[in-house]
């Protein structure tokens, strides 16, 4: 299990939100709830990634625009294949940042049509970069569960700034299904994402059981202790991604802590 930074970009700025608030608006407007927004440039935080030795984080384009362009091009320059990268990614634009210097491309709502998973646009990505460098986000929300099997819940795959509901829930299935097509799966819980209000575990457990290439969560982390559980739940084979609670994101997780973690994780 590892630790896997993020360096989320608005307008050009590192940022932390909630990221829930996304559905209700524009990337860019007032709406979207911001938890801290970065004095310093996006370049700071990539190489103190790169010094403490934390590859596999991403960097998160919210929204285009010249100086997100630049922000993200400027943090890939300060951790060369270090640092994976998401916002908007096509099958046209993935080689242009895999040349820049990104260990990945990280696509979601490309691969995604109709409520569906669309097939063919999964392969051109693949065509496009190759399965070892491409990363699938499923952004994932609970709902009861809509197939008349009994009580209970199914996380579904959400789109378009997590506004819209696909058909596509998160099971083995589609985990397996999936993971044929690509290096690795970042999952988002999508009501906890920036709240700082604990970690979903039936979702990392589901990860944990089933995914078969390596998988990143992200949301609601709080303490060391929730990282722990991931640790626990996901049996170890469950990475986490946490932003808004880190100190170095205006959070009272100590970075230095986790990082300090991060290096005892490494000699089990």
């Amino acid at each position: 299990m590892r630790f896997r930074p993020c360096i989320d970009l608005r307008e050009g700025k590192v940022v932390q939100i909630v990221g829930s608030t996304l559905e209700s608006s524009n990337v860019g407007r007032s709406e979207i709830v911001t938890n801290f927004t970065a004095s310093s440039p996006s370049s700071t935080f990539a190489r103190r990634y790169r010094e403490d030795g934390l590859p596999g984080g991403h960097v998160i384009m919210l929204g285009g625009g010249d100086a997100n362009e630049k922000a993200a091009l400027e943090a890939l320059k300060e951790f060369p294949n270090g640092l994976q990268i998401g916002g908007g990614i096509t099958p046209a634009t993935a080689p242009h940042y895999l040349a820049a210097g990104a260990s990945h491309v990280v696509v979601t709502s490309y691969v995604f049509r109709e409520g569906k998973i669309d097939w063919v646009r999964l392969g051109e990505l693949v065509d496009a970069v190759g399965k070892d460098k491409l990363v699938l986000d499923l952004s994932a929300r609970k709902r009861p569960r809509a197939d008349g099997n009994g009580e209970g819940f199914e996380y579904v795959v959400m789109t378009d700034r997590w506004k819209t509901w696909t058909e596509e829930v998160v099971t083995q299935a589609l985990l397996e299904s999936l993971g044929g097509h690509c290096a690795e799966l970042l999952v988002h819980a999508v009501d906890v994402e920036g709240k700082r209000c604990g970690i979903e575990e039936e979702l990392v457990a589901l990860l944990g059981a089933y995914s078969p290439v390596p998988v990143t969560y992200a949301g609601g982390v709080r303490d060391l202790a929730d990282v722990e559980r991931v640790r626990v739940v996901g049996g170890g084979h469950v990475d986490v991604c946490i932003g808004s609670a880190l100190d170095i994101f205006g959070g009272s997780l100590s970075y230095e802590s986790l990082v300090a973690w991060q290096r005892e994780e490494e000699k089990r």
